[in-house]
């Protein structure tokens, strides 16, 4: 699976891959197979890109296009 929403995320952020690898304490050719889809992103990692971009997974696994994620329930 490709998740371009990674890129579009990154750039709009105007961040580096490497500095994307940093936050996420991977490495850099990680982060890069996840944003090309030569390998599949792990939960934990998917769960700090959220965190990071204040976003759900479900956008970034685009299976909605609303970004703002739903609020936790108690």
């Amino acid at each position: 699976m490709q998740y371009q929403r990674i890129r579009e995320l990154r750039k709009e952020q105007n961040l580096t891959q490497r500095e994307m690898a940093e936050l996420l304490r991977i490495s850099l050719s990680s982060y890069s197979r996840y944003e090309n889809g030569t390998a599949d992103i792990p939960l934990a990692v998917l769960c700090g890109l959220a965190l990071i971009y204040h976003t759900s997974l479900d956008y970034i696994a685009e299976l909605t296009d609303q970004r703002i994620p739903h609020k936790r329930a108690n």
